[in-house]
């Protein structure tokens, strides 16, 4: 059952066989609704990049990239408004596994930290770009400003790691062979700040206790 669960999210697989739709689907779900902060958002658009203008994706990556940056900007906007909608519903909520009071106050923590910049930064750090929107709407951050630094934060993190893949794949053609070992590698890589983020956050609680 668990393999099957991690080859269903393998993004490598979601491209093959999903297709655009899932792909853009995914890509909106993992960076606005709070169920989907367990989904491959960086190693799925990097692997998107690798395979435009393939059978698996027939689109140029010009065109892919517009369309994934439509897809993250729209998804942390159902975000913000989800996090208006449900300013009192998270406080009382019993935990479970699409919902952890440590991911919000993670999500608080890197604000407070960055500011309106984090709108940008946590792009690139998974649960917490899924959190900050929804904490945005929850403290009813400026619209306006939101939606300025959403959309810079979207093209940076769109367009980087599409072309990374797209200019590694035409750089070195037999990387589309080792995708997986690619995948494995940007998971390590993008778990080691959102590790040393939650290490620090325990810590500060544990302190704050004592």
């Amino acid at each position: 059952m668990v393999i099957l669960f991690v080859e269903f999210f393998n993004p490598q697989n979601i491209i093959q066989y999903g297709g655009l739709a899932l792909l853009l689907f995914i890509v909106f779900a993992e960076t606005g609704l709070f169920f989907g902060f367990f989904l491959p958002g960086d190693s799925l658009i990097f692997v998107a990049g690798l395979l435009s203008n393939s059978k698996y994706i027939d689109q140029p990556i010009g065109l892919l990239i517009v369309m994934l940056i439509i897809a993250a900007f729209t998804g942390t906007c159902v975000g913000y408004f989800f996090g208006v909608w449900a300013k009192k519903y998270f406080r009382p909520k019993k935990e479970n596994f699409f919902f952890k009071q440590k991911y919000l106050d993670m999500a608080q923590d890197f604000y407070k930290r960055y500011g309106m910049m984090a709108f940008i930064v946590g792009r690139f750090l998974p649960i917490v770009r899924t959190f900050v929107p929804i904490l945005a709407g929850i403290v009813k951050i400026d619209f306006k400003k939101f939606l300025f630094y959403n959309l810079l934060g979207a093209i940076a993190w769109i367009a980087s790691l599409a072309m990374a893949g797209h200019w590694l794949g035409n750089m070195f053609p037999a990387l589309i062979n080792n995708v997986e070992s690619i995948i494995v590698v940007l998971i390590i890589v993008t778990a080691i700040p959102v590790i040393i983020s939650y290490r620090k956050h325990h810590d500060q609680s544990w302190k704050n206790e004592t």
